[in-house]
């Protein structure tokens, strides 16, 4: 008897001591803007101070574009998602994006305030700040959400529309990244304030690509060290709990000429969403990429970045 106690007390310790290991290695603290800031807010990055937060930004591309481009990135995302895209369009035009309160360099909002009407308010703010008269609005996932908003509540000044991926309509995804669905957790959120482990991030951004083989070390180097931003997995946790509803109705009244575009593997957002786009928005165009998943811009950015400037007309 005393040998099976003995027996059972060195499992138990042994147990503890590999629980104890296992948090140290993925133990994760917050990080400050300005360590990150080094890597990840190269010039051109700027910060704008809009609602008591400083949105990490870049303005690029010719200050003369009569219509500016303004990019929306998606959920757990940032503003370098776009880098392909910038690429191939700031040398014609005036490319803007930045970081969504709760992600990014920007961080979390100072009121909590994730929802869609939040995030519209913020898109007209930076359009302010930096004296948009009117512009093309992009958005991928989150973004397209956002996106499409924006364009019923700024109709004045949004002349084209893209949705990428876009959030809208209700869906049964076929997979959820397991990042979102710790976030939904609430055991594990808490958790996940002080641990993270990197092949959480890894699992995530692989199960949104169309080729996981796509994804490199430094993406996920990216993806990692912007989550650890401070406040940015509390507020994540905040964000999922809001759901980010809106009246998938209204889609119909959109009259501005608007390009869907959507990989054919995400396991997201289904392809059937972007034909209910399709077919609720008078006009619009669909371009699939059969071979890409939830962030198609991100995965091939020389593709969606041709199909971006068909549909402007760009050589």
């Amino acid at each position: 008897m005393k040998l099976l106690l003995r027996i059972f007390g060195v499992l138990l310790l042994a147990c503890f001591v590999f629980a104890v290991a296992g948090f140290l290695a993925t133990w994760a603290p917050d990080r400050s803007v300005q360590q990150l800031a080094e890597k990840w807010a190269k010039p051109p990055s700027q910060f704008l101070d809009i609602r008591g937060m400083k949105v990490h930004l870049r303005d690029e591309g010719p200050r003369d574009d009569p219509l500016p481009i303004v990019l929306l990135h998606g959920t757990s995302s940032s503003l370098h998602t776009w880098d392909g895209w910038v690429s191939g369009l700031a040398d014609q035009r005036r490319v803007i994006r930045f970081d969504l309160p709760a992600f990014g360099l920007t961080g979390a909002d100072p009121d909590n305030d994730y929802s869609i009407d939040a995030y519209v308010r913020l898109v007209g703010a930076v359009a302010d700040q930096l004296g948009l008269k009117s512009f093309v609005l992009a958005g991928n996932s989150l973004g397209g959400q956002v996106a499409w908003n924006a364009a019923l509540a700024m109709p004045q000044r949004i002349k084209k529309l893209v949705l990428i991926d876009s959030a809208g309509y209700a869906f049964q995804p076929i997979s959820v990244p397991i990042g979102f669905a710790v976030a939904r957790a609430p055991g594990l959120r808490v958790l996940m304030e002080y641990v993270l482990p990197r092949g959480v991030v890894d699992a995530s951004v692989r199960n949104v690509y169309g080729d996981p083989g796509r994804v490199t070390p430094e993406l996920i180097d990216r993806y990692y060290e912007l989550t650890l931003r401070a406040g940015n997995r509390k507020a994540l946790a905040i964000r999922m709990d809001q759901r980010l509803s809106s009246d998938e109705s209204v889609i119909k009244t959109l009259k501005l000429p608007t390009l869907i575009m959507w990989g054919a593997k995400d396991r997201l957002i289904p392809l059937q969403n972007a034909k209910r786009f399709e077919s609720d928005i008078v006009g619009s165009q669909l371009v699939v990429f059969e071979n890409l998943g939830h962030v198609p811009q991100e995965e091939d950015a020389q593709s969606t970045t041709e199909a971006f400037k068909a549909f402007l007309k760009l050589p």
